[in-house]
């Protein structure tokens, strides 16, 4: 764990004090070791790719990256319980367009998991979408800075501006929730099971959803964590939570209403304001009199 000092946590996949033969190779040759759909990683540009897969944040490993969700399938794994029977064939495929009525995108998912019969045909499928978390500030100056000469720098202070930071609250509003009122309207129309993989710390900032049984589901929040061992970060299954399509959108997308009366105080402060700057035309009872 971090103690404060800077705020990358995994680079190219292993620790930034991780100088093992395999972490040295991964930083050297800019390496994904989290099944990216090509060997190397190719976040924000693939010509210069930002290889942050995790920051620290008040002593926490963040996932910012949503490839890293992918680290030996478990995700996969995962949903497929939800989605199938057990004894069920299935493969995934990955970035798969949907499409609207009016043949409008409304996105691509992220996997999409296809059950298949004897024949090769397709029987049935389900929607996995990964959610990593937005980072506010500037995470690049410090990667660059320990990329420059990681063996001096693995111990390095980072002092600068704008210190990079998850923003969970863009990552729900601007990501998730559309995501699932979009792509999963559309799923959910069509009667097909959705699965949605996460971060514990993520997703305990969304409101608390009413639950189902597994039977009963329609949406299994699939709630990963990372755990440390001695010179890496291993994903792990913490739990999952079972909800239904409406119950879950009607939850995280309406925000919680805060006190009116604490609103109509500042509009009260605002109204003062602007009738000291701008007093009124109308005249006073003392100018009345005056005349």
């Amino acid at each position: 764990m971090s103690d404060g000092k800077q705020p990358l946590a995994e680079v190219f996949g292993y620790p930034v004090t991780n100088f093992t033969d395999r972490a040295v190779r991964h930083r050297r040759s800019k390496l994904c070791p989290f099944n990216n759909r090509v060997p190397n990683c190719t976040k924000d540009k693939a010509n210069d790719p930002l290889g942050v897969c995790s920051i620290f944040h008040n002593s926490n490993v963040v996932i910012t990256c949503p490839v890293r969700f992918r680290e030996e399938w478990l995700i996969a794994d995962g949903a497929s319980k939800f989605f199938f029977p057990e004894n069920a064939s299935w493969t995934s495929i990955a970035e798969v367009n949907l499409a609207d009525a009016n043949g409008k995108t409304a996105g691509h998912i992220d996997i999409v998991l296809v059950a298949y019969n004897e024949r090769g045909q397709v029987i049935d499928f389900g929607a996995l979408e990964i959610q990593a978390v937005y980072i506010s500030g500037n995470v690049r100056r410090p990667f660059e800075h320990y990329m420059e000469k990681p063996q001096q720098r693995k111990d390095f202070v980072w002092r600068g501006t704008n210190y990079p930071k998850p923003d969970y609250l863009s990552s729900s509003r601007k990501r998730l929730i559309p995501q699932i009122l979009y792509k999963g309207g559309i799923l959910n129309n069509w009667g097909k099971k959705q699965a949605v993989a996460l971060q514990k710390g993520f997703y305990e900032t969304l409101p608390e959803m009413p639950t189902v049984s597994q039977e009963e589901a329609e949406i299994a929040w699939l709630i990963y964590d990372l755990q440390s061992d001695e010179d890496s970060y291993h994903l792990i299954h913490d739990h999952t939570v079972y909800t239904r399509f409406d119950s879950a959108i009607a939850k995280i997308s309406k925000p919680e209403p805060g006190d009116m009366t604490e609103f109509i105080g500042l509009l009260q402060d605002k109204l003062d304001e602007h009738l000291d700057e701008n007093p009124p035309d109308a005249p006073t009872l003392g100018d009345i009199i005056i005349q």
